[in-house]
């Protein structure tokens, strides 16, 4: 079990959510996913637990969240994953890294 922080967003969204979690949210709220009230609906957590097992149920969660990833659009990312981001478009479905 790793103690890397992952975070869950969507192959469409621009944003990065370590960065401008701000905009990020309200791109994923504006589109219809809501995906931090989903992953709040799945992550175990409690005010016992310490902040790196809270850290590891949210893992679990977005691991979990993946597992069922039925449209393919959600992806667990962490902060090196957005060193070259660019967000999906109509043509290519799906993050890309540019070279």
């Amino acid at each position: 079990m790793s103690d890397q922080r992952y975070m869950l967003t969507t192959r469409d969204n621009p944003w990065n959510p370590f960065t401008n979690f701000e905009e990020w949210y309200t791109w994923d709220i504006s589109h219809g996913y809501n995906t931090s009230a989903y992953l709040a609906r799945i992550t175990k957590t409690s005010p016992e637990l310490s902040p790196a097992q809270i850290q590891r149920s949210i893992n679990d969660a977005i691991d979990e969240i993946i597992g069922y990833n039925l449209t393919g659009n959600y992806l667990r990312v962490t902060e090196k994953d957005y060193e070259n981001w660019v967000a999906s478009d109509d043509t290519t479905y799906g993050a890309k890294k540019i070279d």
